[in-house]
């Protein structure tokens, strides 16, 4: 997928006369990429569109004016798009009631390292890879990026049928699957396509 550069981005004056319509936009677009799995992961796929929106958000927020700022934060999203022949997500580990935050959040620790998280593609199994460095011996963030790497074989089924398509968790005693609606398959298939 083709990286975001700074003149992609509105400056923080353009962006805040547009930002209603912009935000109303990409929410409704984001609908199709958004899918929860069990009571408590929530996955967003990300791409180029849904990056420059966070990038155009975190200059509003931060009141980034300056080319150095921003370009630090375009190759932090820019490291999240997703790789060749890939799909990209963010994971939420999500807890409302704050008293079950830290015992939730415990529960997935480790979720990292196996092969719990997988999307069935026919008969493939796509297995999510994590980024390093948010969970450690006895604590996990509740926010991690992810990579859905495709082989031939199963990138090739994806973008042809968009049938049997699913998201897993296999992990401990949360174990959940949830087929991709179609209007997500066809949102990815784009995304895998570009």
């Amino acid at each position: 997928m083709k990286p975001i550069i700074i003149d992609d981005l509105l400056n923080i004056l353009e962006y805040e006369k547009v930002r209603d319509a912009y935000r109303k936009d990409l929410l409704a677009y984001k609908e199709n990429r958004r899918i929860s799995i069990g009571p408590y992961i929530t996955l967003t796929f990300e791409n180029r569109r849904t990056m420059k929106f966070q990038i155009q958000e975190m200059m509003r927020a931060e009141r980034m004016v300056h080319d150095e700022q921003i370009q630090e934060e375009i190759d932090i999203y820019n490291s999240l798009l997703p790789q060749k022949e890939s799909l990209s997500a963010t994971l939420f580990i999500e807890v409302s009631e704050e008293a079950k935050i830290k015992p939730v959040l415990n529960q997935f620790i480790g979720l990292t390292m196996g092969q719990s998280l997988f999307l069935n593609v026919g008969e493939k199994r796509v297995i999510a890879q994590f980024e390093a460095g948010r969970e450690e011996e006895d604590r996990i963030s509740s926010v991690h990026y992810i990579q859905f790497p495709f082989d031939t074989d199963s990138m090739e089924y994806f973008l042809r049928s968009g049938d049997s398509i699913s998201l897993g968790i296999n992990y401990n005693e949360y174990n959940y699957q949830k087929t991709l609606p179609p209007a997500m398959v066809k949102s990815l298939q784009d995304d895998l396509a570009t």
